[in-house]
């Protein structure tokens, strides 16, 4: 049996869990939650990432022993370190605005085709290779790491890239499988602030106990550190023949593949050939996600969402539609008015209540889903019979239906907490559990965890007509 300590984090909050795994066990518990989000500070936003270091910290003592520490977070934000290893400058934000415009001028100097040809990536605004195409602090940098290789540099001392948020920056070539030096000294990133690339399973080190405070000896290992690759590691699927949304602020959608699908339709759909652990492809696009429906409760002052998911599931269907990836919505704000303006623009009486609100907004994000797993299944030809809703989202019991109803496939609920399992098994995997695969890892969730069926409901005609408007308005 062993114990080992999560460390998630997430774009509103983080959390230190404490798993246990053993032959027929996988259990989780929360010992810490924490704050996290934008700070502004005169006109940028940063993460507060000493803020996430304490809190961390604090923790992991609160966890006692360890067996290991493994660490993930969202992707594209990173550190930068001078060359005695100390950090020039809070990171900033991928809501901030350094970004506006800069896609566009990358890509007069390196094409979307080569780009997609060499990274298989979504072209995001916020990708890291945006970023740093905007960042100050470059040419003082020695070296670049992503938000779980930071905080593991500080427990460790050791400086790495795991993989899989590796992947992520738009700098690393996925067939390869390695970063492209290439195409950094083509959009002006200097090869040397990437540093040697870590496997998912490896150890990083052990933690420093006069830094931190906690045991001598304790390891610190390297996970799926973009928390979806975690998450996906976690999606109970019995076979291949499924694919997910990890529901959270982002809805990632996808499939889960052994090779990229760089093709020319694939770029044009906008989908992205992540890494994932065990040297598989997460195939997936970004979908806004719950993000829309967080930032209009913080405007309402209402922490109430069953009350609102009990009045949305009565509001009357399809009433209003909105294309969840706009990019009005991206920003924080006041998201029910940039709604009413939307709907405005595009020729729709905005919704009256907020009941209506939601309603538009998860129905909206259902049609987006569909939208998107029917083109990933044509594109990848990869046939799918179930889909598996995984995270904080899969608790969302309207959203989830109205899901299953929009793909017409029986969606499969659950873990809520994928992210922190596929960052324990991996862990657990390492340290010796007989867990040699993916699949033994999925079957010892399927035996452990409960998850809720949804059968699709309603007329599929009428989610037809629903998408035929919603993208006819786009």
């Amino acid at each position: 049996m062993k114990r080992v300590a999560a460390v998630d984090l997430g774009a509103s909050s983080g959390r230190v869990m404490l798993g246990t795994v053993g032959a027929d066990t996988l259990e989780l518990a929360e010992i810490h939650r924490f704050w996290n989000g934008p700070v502004r500070l005169g006109n940028t936003l940063h993460w507060d990432v000493l803020h996430l270091y304490r809190s961390m910290l604090d923790g992991l003592a609160q966890a006692g022993p360890l067996d290991s520490i493994g660490i993930d977070s969202w992707a594209v934000d990173y550190g930068l370190l001078d060359a005695a290893g100390r950090l020039l400058g809070n990171p900033i934000h991928y809501r901030d605005s350094r970004t506006d415009g800069v896609m566009e001028r990358v890509l007069e100097s390196v094409s979307a085709e080569d780009l997609y040809a060499i990274t298989g990536l979504q072209q995001l605004p916020f990708n890291t290779i945006y970023q740093l195409a905007a960042e100050g602090l470059l040419e003082q940098a020695e070296t670049l790491l992503m938000i779980p290789d930071l905080l593991g540099y500080w427990l460790t001392g050791q400086v790495g890239a795991e993989r899989t948020n590796a992947s992520t920056t738009q700098l690393y070539d996925v067939r390869a499988r390695a970063w492209s030096s290439e195409l950094a000294q083509r959009v002006g990133v200097p090869i040397k602030v990437l540093p040697e690339l870590r496997e998912p399973g490896d150890v990083i080190g052990t933690v420093l106990p006069e830094e931190t405070g906690l045991a001598a000896g304790t390891p610190v290992i390297a996970v799926g550190s973009h928390d979806t690759a975690s998450s996906v590691v976690a999606v109970p699927a019995g076979d291949e023949r499924f694919a997910y949304i990890s529901s959270g602020t982002w809805s990632l959608v996808g499939l889960e593949l052994e090779e990229p699908v760089l093709s020319a339709e694939a770029r044009e759909a906008n989908f992205t050939n992540e890494g994932g652990v065990d040297g598989r492809i997460r195939f997936l696009r970004n979908v806004m996600g719950l993000w829309i429906l967080q930032e209009c409760q913080r405007v309402w002052g209402s922490d109430d969402l069953p009350g609102l998911l009990r009045a949305a599931a009565d509001a009357p269907p399809f009433a209003v539609l909105i294309d969840p990836d706009a990019p009005e919505f991206l920003a924080p704000g006041n998201m029910p008015r940039r709604i009413e303006e939307h709907c405005r623009a595009t020729g729709q009486e905005p919704p009256r209540s907020q009941a209506a609100t939601v309603r538009c907004v998860l129905e909206s994000l259902a049609l987006a889903y569909r939208r998107t797993l029917r083109q990933a299944q044509t594109i990848a030809d990869r046939p799918v019979d179930v889909l598996h809703v995984i995270g904080g989202g899969s608790q969302n019991e309207l959203l989830c239906q109205l899901t299953a109803d929009a793909c017409g496939l029986p969606v499969l609920a659950g873990p809520v907490e994928a992210s922190a399992l596929g960052n324990v098994l991996v862990q657990a995997r390492a340290l010796g559990e007989p867990l040699p695969d993916l699949g033994a890892m999925r079957a010892l969730v399927r035996s452990t965890h409960q998850l809720r069926r949804y059968q699709p409901q309603g007329k599929p005609a009428d989610w037809d007509a629903a998408e035929s408007r919603l993208f006819g308005i786009r």
